[in-house]
């Protein structure tokens, strides 16, 4: 089978979509299919340091933030043309898998539409969340969205596409879809709930578990990667100070300014370290000297900058530390860091409810883990309490289930299974 996978950004650069298409790309290959994977050509030095690779399409891009990461490819007659020779040079597609929620998006539906392909569209972020944290006037900027996907899409504007919110946004490209896939059961239960379900154009049947029409396979984690990490894992906690990781994209719906605030106020006796980068690194910087967090001599937080890390290496310090540490709220549909941790037995402090309640057991809850609790006391008293809890010897126990239902092998076999059934007689 060669599945083409569109995405909004190269699987190249940083973010939890791109790890995932990467690891479902070697698992299906590894299964015996071809995977080609079409995405924004990455410019700067990023892009020079990209390997040449025959599974990427790079599509004609322009840059979108300042550190040259990111990238725009217009949606349009010119890329149609560009990825439909692209692809015919390549053997024939069976289907097109949409893992993207803008002009990635677009395009991939664009293609299938042209091709009379199945779509397999898989929902990785909330839409209305993500603008709504990262961009000023977001109702704005959403009916902008809604009226450029209806062009971009031809969309007819019938009763279950009409409006101009984030739902209406996802419904969209859920109507021009044969199956609907999301990586956690609380965002399939949200996207059904606001009718963000397959519309099945051609007409393939599909069974229903219970009521759901929304198939959900978690994000998961390289199987050999998680071996050799639990290989050299460390058999006994090493001594020391409690030791929080955070890590992920330096931006404001990951509410890492408001985490090393609640690291001040908590004024706990820990080591923490933050990895990945970002637009806000700065403002992290200075969050920090202005704390004195940088380099505290005695007793009181610690707080070190790790960069960009592999992701072997990532996973080698989540395994390293006593807790890790997440703090967006609504926007995750996974949250695949507290998963990582989980299947390497490292507990995690979480912020997000829905996240708290996929992953199970195996962390402390910020506020009173039923309501989303955005405070900055909220999250240093969980930070206390967690500090106090690794300090006496009894830290939270992830589920030990939880590592073998994480593994990308065992992923990578139900997505096989929604391909056969949008793709079968």
């Amino acid at each position: 089978m060669h599945v083409v996978m569109f995405g909004d950004q190269h699987v190249e650069t940083l973010g939890g979509a791109q790890v995932s298409m990467r690891l479902q790309r070697r698992f299906l290959e590894r299964a015996g299919h071809t995977v080609t994977v079409v995405a924004p050509a990455v410019h700067g030095q990023r892009g020079r340091s990209i390997a040449p690779d025959a599974a990427y399409l790079d599509i004609p891009s322009m840059p979108i933030t300042p550190d040259r990461e990111y990238s725009l490819a217009w949606p349009g007659r010119r890329t149609d043309r560009w990825v439909d020779a692209a692809l015919a040079a390549r053997p024939p597609v069976e289907v097109v898998h949409v893992q993207a929620d803008f002009w990635g998006a677009f395009i991939g539906h664009r293609y299938a539409a042209r091709h009379g392909l199945p779509v397999v569209h898989t929902m990785h972020n909330r839409v209305d969340v993500g603008i709504e944290a990262t961009a000023p006037f977001p109702k704005t900027v959403l009916r902008v969205l809604n009226a450029w996907q209806r062009r971009a899409l031809k969309a007819p504007a019938p009763s279950r596409t009409a409006g101009s919110d984030g739902w209406a946004f996802l419904r969209r490209f859920a109507g021009a879809a044969d199956a609907v896939t999301t990586p956690s059961a609380h965002f399939a239960r949200r996207l059904e709930l606001h009718g963000v379900v397959p519309g099945g154009r051609r007409g393939v049947p599909r069974p229903h578990y219970g009521d759901s029409r929304v198939d959900v396979i978690w994000n998961g984690i390289d199987d050999d990667i998680l071996a050799t990490a639990l290989a050299d894992a460390p058999a006994a906690r090493a001594p020391g100070r409690p030791r929080f990781v955070w890590l992920g994209r330096m931006s404001p719906e990951k509410r890492l300014l408001p985490f090393l605030e609640a690291i001040a106020e908590a004024s706990v006796d820990a080591d923490v370290e933050i990895i990945g980068g970002g637009g806000q690194l700065r403002a992290a910087r200075r969050i920090v000297e202005k704390h004195g967090l940088g380099a505290s001599p005695g007793a009181g937080p610690r707080v070190r900058f790790a960069g960009r890390l592999s992701y072997a290496e990532t996973l080698r310090r989540i395994a390293a530390a006593d807790a890790v540490v997440q703090t967006s709220i609504g926007f995750e549909t996974q949250g695949m860091t507290i998963f990582e941790a989980a299947s390497l037995g490292t507990p995690s402090v979480i912020s997000d409810p829905d996240l708290a309640a996929e992953l199970g057991s195996g962390f402390w809850p910020v506020g009173d883990g039923q309501r989303a609790d955005a405070s900055t006391g909220a999250l240093a008293a969980a930070l206390r309490a967690a500090a106090a809890d690794i300090a006496a010897g009894a830290p939270r126990v992830p589920d030990p289930g939880i590592r073998d239902r994480f593994r990308q092998s065992s992923r990578t076999a139900a997505m096989l299974e929604v391909y056969a059934r949008v793709t079968g007689p």
